[in-house]
């Protein structure tokens, strides 16, 4: 009983863990400009956690890259010079979810073009086999020699 109260707590303070990864004294004092850093930071990677956006993760890159996407906000940048900056300054890793370029187009299609080529192999070899394994029809002479040799 106890073991389940104790598990039920730390799970429930566990799942407000993200929402304690921005600090106050970060927070904005305009209420739409906090709203478009909260929406890039949830576009960008932390590249300590890797798997978590820098509004989620407590590591201190994260909290620089908040404060440094906070400036570049009341700098006056749109939210695509914040991001090209930001990716000119890290890469594209940066961002959760990578954009379409000539760069990573073969990273995009590779799967399914690897897909096709082996689906193709693997008709050539079978059709190929199969074409091996096909038993020629005995010609008139050797279906008389085998009707004598069995014996019919």
């Amino acid at each position: 009983m106890m073991g389940r109260l104790f598990t039920s707590v730390v799970l429930f303070f566990l799942s407000f863990s993200a929402a304690f990864a921005v600090n106050p004294d970060e927070v904005l004092k305009d209420p739409a400009l906090e709203a478009r850093a909260r929406h890039l930071s949830s576009q960008l990677r932390c590249m300590v956690c890797q798997n978590q956006s820098i509004d989620d993760s407590n590591a201190e890159l994260a909290h620089d890259l908040r404060v440094l996407v906070r400036e570049r906000i009341v700098k006056g940048d749109s939210d695509e010079d914040v991001l090209r900056y930001l990716v000119s300054r890290y890469g594209e890793f940066v961002l959760l979810k990578p954009r379409l370029t000539k760069e990573t187009i073969v990273l995009w299609t590779a799967p399914g073009l690897l897909l096709l080529v082996g689906g193709g192999v693997a008709f050539a070899y079978s059709r190929r086999r199969a074409s091996q394994n096909a038993v020629a029809k005995l010609s008139p002479e050797e279906e008389a020699r085998l009707k004598r040799i069995l014996g019919e």
